[in-house]
């Protein structure tokens, strides 16, 4: 089965909202089988909407709408699908009750705008809304087609997406689909390409390969289409031995997750110590639920002072070597790992741009340490892009250095 997304809404077509729906939905729909062919963006327009919709009924199995099913003239998903599917609105007592049971405590919300929310079409299967005012709408076609109707709301559209949408689908599709992703680093992706070329060439015709680059790190990712998991994950096997040399992990998880389960394992803790990166470690770090397992916190020691008065890191130091350098950005892993007492800091220390580069340091010069109570290990990194670009990839590739050398 195929599915394609229409999100829906003006504020998603002018930047004001990125859509971080389409890449969860994504994710949960490869896992019962269903490949997404597309993903569209429309407007709060019933044309638009309407004519999005037929095309992408005309091309897939599965379609379904995010956006547009508040109580407000600008949205009117709702509207537009009750016509398009030949129905008409009417209330429904079920929808009624959950919205003045979930309004309860708010009298306030409860308007002649609100009870538009239970009005609805007549012709639909209504599925329940555990988190939300927004009836969820779905109805299937007599070719055998699924359309359904989801909040924009990322929180009421991902339990949707869970309680109600994929129970429907998973009865449905047959075809299981399996992605295993390993990671590397250190090699550029043309090079790799060239490297692990008899390899792709060689894979069977229902597993493909796709290259993921990201902060100078590549994602390699086997996705098989109606074979066994086991066929996959030879395949991986495979490729893990390719990429020995290069290797970063052979799971797909984030690199912070990876490094925070390996502290947890050995029962260590991490600090860090932040110049150019700006806290971008620290809000990797304590991004997961139990970070506070092994992540004890950061000083984010942008200024020369800070670097002196709370890192301990010698004025003769600052002044003869720089902030930006090998010397410096030891200290500052040595300095953190003693404030707060942990077995492991990784510091960072550079020129992120746009302005600040000196022939012997342009910008995009970046030295990381990561030290534990014996050793530090150093490197200077140059990098190129803007300064998000260059404070993103930095905070990157301290995390790949730290895994290898947790132990």
């Amino acid at each position: 089965m195929r599915a394609e997304i229409i999100t829906i809404g003006d504020e998603l077509l002018i930047g004001q909202v990125v859509d971080t729906n389409s890449a969860f939905m994504a994710e949960e729909l490869n896992k019962v089988g269903i490949e997404l062919y597309q993903i569209t963006s429309v407007h709060d327009d019933a044309a638009h909407i309407a004519s999005a919709v037929m095309a992408a009924l005309s091309r897939v199995d599965v379609v379904i709408t995010t956006g547009g099913l508040g109580p407000t003239k600008d949205d009117i998903t709702k509207h537009v699908l009750c016509e398009l599917m030949g129905g008409h609105l009417v209330p429904d007592k079920s929808v009624e009750a959950h919205i003045r049971n979930l309004y309860k405590d708010r009298p306030a919300v409860l308007n002649r705008l609100t009870e538009t929310q239970w009005l609805v079409p007549d012709n639909c299967t209504v599925l329940p809304n555990r988190v939300g005012s927004a009836p969820l709408m779905y109805w299937q076609t007599l070719e055998g087609k699924h359309l359904f109707s989801l909040p924009g709301v990322p929180y009421e559209m991902e339990t949707a997406m869970r309680e109600q949408v994929l129970p429907v689908l998973q009865k449905e599709s047959s075809e299981q689909i399996t992605h295993r992703t390993i990671m590397v680093s250190g090699i550029p992706e043309s090079a790799l390409a060239i490297h692990i070329e008899d390899f792709e060439n060689a894979l069977p015709e229902n597993i493909h390969l796709a290259y993921l680059p990201k902060n100078h790190t590549i994602r390699l990712r086997l996705s098989g289409y109606g074979v066994p998991v086991e066929t996959v994950e030879a395949e991986q096997r495979k490729l893990i031995a390719l990429t020995r040399q290069w290797l970063v992990a052979t799971e797909d998880k984030p690199l912070e997750v990876l490094v925070g389960e390996k502290l947890k394992a050995l029962g260590k803790t991490i600090a860090t110590a932040e110049s150019c990166t700006g806290g971008k470690l620290a809000m990797l770090l304590n991004k997961h639920a139990g970070s506070s397992v092994f992540y004890k916190g950061s000083v984010v020691a942008y200024s020369n002072e800070v670097k002196e008065n709370v890192l301990k890191v010698n004025r003769e130091y600052l002044e003869k070597y720089g902030a930006v350098s090998e010397q410096v950005v030891a200290l500052m892993a040595f300095g953190v790992m003693k404030v707060l007492n942990t077995d492991f800091a990784i510091a960072t220390s550079g020129v992120a741009g746009p302005d600040g580069g000196t022939p012997e340091k342009p910008v995009g010069t970046v030295w990381i340490a990561i030290a534990n109570r014996k050793n530090v290990y150093t490197e200077c990194l140059h990098l190129r892009g803007d300064r998000n670009t260059i404070t993103d990839t930095a905070a990157t590739l301290a995390l790949v250095r730290l895994l290898p050398r947790i132990a």
